[in-house]
C-alpha cells in the first residue's frame, strides 16, 4: 500500500472490493495482499478478461479474476509447468537422453525417453525425487524475449527438431521461451511464477515409458487414482503408426506437406486407412451378425458419431448386411419432463431424458421381428409424435444406435449383453505440435 493518492491503483478482486494498491504492483503480491484461504492452487489470473500471468504489473485500475487449477485454463498452466520440471529432471539423470511428451493417458501425461537404455521403475523413482528437488529450490521460470533464430540454435542444441522446424514458420521475428535453471524451452503458453507452486504430483511407470499425473480440473483439483488403460494405449500405439506411414508427426512436417503441395495424397491415405480400419469392423460383425444384433456407438462430444455411424453402415451393405438406424432423439421425454440440471436448465444430455422404459419395449419388440411404429420427436413443439413411421427387420438386420450413452447398459437393459457389439470412437491425434507439446484430444474434437 501507498500514501501518494497518485501512485494509487483500484483494484477488485473476484468482485470484491474495489481496493487500493500501489502502481505497478504484480498480480502474485495481490494475491498475497489477499490472504486468500481454503481455495485451490491459483496460477493465473483474468486482469479485464485477459489471461495473464501472476508476475504481471498491473499498473491501472482493473478487475481481477483469479484462476485456480480447479479451471481448464489452470490445469493446463500446472502441467506445463510440470512438465518442464519433469524434462529438466529427467535430462540431468539421463545426460544425452530425448524426451517426448505423447499424449494422455490413464489421467495423466504419457512420456517417453529416449536413452542408451530402457528406463526401469527404479529410474522413475529417482526422476520423481530430483524433481522433489527441483520444486524445494523454488527456482523461478524466466520467461525471455529472444530472437527468432537464436531460439532455433537454442533448440537444435537440445535436439529438438520439431521445434526447430516449426519456428521456420513463425511470423514475427522474436519467440518467448522460458528458462528454469539451465534449460531453456519452449511450451507455447503461460506458466506459474516459480517451481515451487508445483506441490503435487505423481509418477506411474507404465508401458516402458512414464504417466506424469497432476491434479485436474475435473477432478477438483486432485490428482485421480491410476487406472490402467491397455485398449486406448494400444490405440496410441497404433495412431503412432498412421502418423509414421503418412510421414506426419509434428506440426511442422504437416506445414512442410502443404509447402510442397502433398495435402491431396496425405488426405487420400489418411482416409484410406480409416476405410480400412471401418471395413474391419464390419467383417467383425457379419461373423457374428447372427448373434450380436445391437451395434452401439458412443464417444465423446463432437467426436463423429454420427459421420462413422453412416461410413459403418455403408461398408456392412458392402457385406451384404442390411443395418437400421434408430434415432435416440426420438425417445426424448416430452421437453416438461426432461430432467433439470444443477442450474435448474433442461438437462438435454442426461439419460433420463429418454424414455428408457419405451425404448426399451420398442427395441425387444423390433428384434423379435415385430412391426414397430417408431415415434418422432418434434423438438419445435417439445413432444413426441406418431406420424406412421414403422420398422420391421430380418433375422440378420442389425440395429445400429448411437449416442454419449449408447455403451450405459441402462440404456438397452432390456437386451442381453451378449447381443451387443460395442464400439467407442474417438479422435486420437497421432499429431503433436512438438517432441514436448501435444495437441489435446478435446482440442482436435
Amino acid at each position: 500500500m501507498t500514501n501518494n493518492i497518485y501512485d494509487q491503483i483500484s483494484i477488485t478482486v473476484d468482485g470484491k472490493g474495489p481496493h487500493k494498491y500501489r502502481k505497478g504492483i504484480s498480480l502474485e503480491e495481490i494475491i498475497t495482499s489477499c490472504e486468500i484461504k481454503d481455495r485451490p492452487l491459483v496460477v493465473a489470473a483474468l486482469v479485464d478478461n485477459e489471461l495473464r500471468e501472476l508476475n504481471f504489473i498491473v499498473n491501472k485500475d482493473a478487475k481481477v479474476e483469479l484462476i485456480d487449477i480447479t479451471s481448464a485454463i489452470g490445469t493446463r498452466i500446472y502441467q506445463r509447468s510440470l512438465s518442464f520440471i519433469f524434462i529438466r529432471a529427467c535430462m540431468e539423470l539421463f545426460p544425452g537422453s530425448k524426451i517426448f511428451i505423447e499424449h494422455s493417458l490413464s489421467k495423466g501425461l504419457y512420456s517417453k525417453i529416449e536413452y542408451t537404455r530402457d528406463i526401469t521403475p527404479r529410474d522413475v523413482g529417482k526422476i520423481s525425487e530430483r524433481m522433489r528437488e527441483i520444486i524445494d529450490e523454488d527456482v523461478k521460470f524466466i520467461k525471455e524475449r529472444v530472437p527468432l533464430d537464436e531460439a532455433q540454435k537454442i533448440f537444435q542444441e537440445y535436439e529438438q527438431i520439431g521445434k526447430v522446424n516449426l519456428l521456420k514458420y513463425r511470423i514475427k521475428e522474436y519467440v518467448n521461451i522460458y528458462q528454469c535453471g539451465w534449460l531453456k524451452n519452449y511450451f507455447y503458453g503461460y506458466m506459474v511464477p516459480s517451481t515451487g507452486y508445483i506441490k503435487e504430483y505423481k509418477l506411474q511407470y507404465y508401458g516402458k515409458g512414464v504417466i506424469l499425473q497432476y491434479p485436474r480440473a475435473e477432478d477438483g483439483g486432485e490428482i485421480p487414482k491410476f487406472e490402467e488403460h491397455p485398449k486406448i494405449f494400444k490405440v496410441f500405439r497404433e495412431a503412432e503408426e498412421w502418423g509414421k506411414i503418412l510421414e506426419i508427426g509434428y506440426v511442422a512436417d504437416l506445414n512442410d506437406m502443404i509447402v510442397n503441395s502433398k495435402e491431396s495424397e496425405f488426405i487420400r491415405i489418411a482416409e484410406a486407412l480409416h476405410e480400412k480400419k471401418i471395413a474391419k469392423l464390419a467383417d467383425s460383425i457379419k461373423a457374428e451378425v447372427d448373434k450380436r444384433r445391437v451395434i452401439l456407438i458412443a464417444g465423446p462430444s463432437s467426436s463423429g458419431k454420427t459421420t462413422f455411424a453412416q461410413r459403418l453402415m455403408i461398408q456392412l451393405r458392402v457385406n451384404g448386411i442390411r443395418p437400421v438406424a434408430i434415432s435416440l432423439d426420438d425417445y426424448f421425454v416430452n421437453r416438461k419432463d426432461t430432467p433439470l440440471d444443477e442450474n435448474g436448465e433442461y438437462d438435454f444430455e442426461s439419460l433420463y431424458a429418454i424414455d428408457l422404459g419405451l425404448f426399451n419395449s420398442d427395441l425387444r419388440r423390433i428384434l423379435q421381428g415385430e412391426e414397430v411404429e417408431i415415434p418422432n420427436f418434434n423438438f419445435r413443439k417439445g413432444i413426441r409424435e406418431y406420424n406412421g413411421h414403422k420398422i420391421q427387420i430380418d433375422s440378420n438386420q442389425p440395429i445400429i444406435l448411437e449416442g454419449i450413452h449408447a455403451l450405459n447398459d441402462e440404456l438397452t437393459s432390456a437386451i442381453p449383453n451378449e447381443e451387443k457389439y460395442k464400439i467407442y470412437i474417438s479422435p486420437i491425434t497421432q499429431l503433436n505440435i512438438d517432441e514436448q507439446n501435444r495437441i489435446p484430444t478435446t482440442d482436435a474434437r
